[in-house]
């Protein structure tokens, strides 16, 4: 299958599901100031030309790969020390985010368009439902005559 170069439709509407009240991201940036900046069509562009180069080398330059972990107590717990009373929050490069957004994307398509995924792996799929999941793993024992037991774990 050849590559095709990233289009702005994707960029835009992976950005448009961003929540605009999360954390800054390690430079200081929101998502509400990506909204801003890709407002700009040369801004944009310069963008997917960034994901665009990337792809096409293969590499992943270093400065989206750097994070930073921060520690935030949750609140109203009585004592804090356990580690389960904290919340970790990792900061990478807002733009690298991006690129993984779209990337990931169009990945869910192609691997959903083109059956690489049995039919009982629906979570965290777009539009699969967990409920779905259940519902498809069910009949599927109802119609074998076997009862179904499911054990799920989440990794995070």
């Amino acid at each position: 299958m050849k590559w095709v170069p990233f289009s702005e439709e994707e960029f835009i509407s992976s950005i448009a599901k961003c929540n605009n009240l999360s954390t800054p991201s390690l430079d200081k940036l929101s998502w509400r100031h990506l909204k801003s900046i890709v407002k700009d069509k040369s801004c944009l562009k310069r963008i997917i030309n960034i994901a665009d180069v990337c792809f096409e080398l293969g590499y992943w330059p270093s400065h989206f790969k750097t994070s930073i972990f921060i520690v935030i107590p949750k609140p109203n717990k009585k004592s804090y020390d356990s580690f389960k009373s904290f919340r970790t929050i990792v900061l990478l490069n807002i733009i690298g985010k991006l690129i993984e957004k779209v990337i990931s994307n169009q990945l869910q398509f192609h691997s959903i368009s083109n059956n690489f995924i049995h039919p009982s792996q629906l979570g965290r799929l777009k539009q699969r439902l967990i409920s779905n999941t259940g519902v498809a793993l069910t009949q599927s024992g109802w119609v074998k005559n076997n009862m179904t037991s499911i054990l799920t774990f989440d990794i995070a």
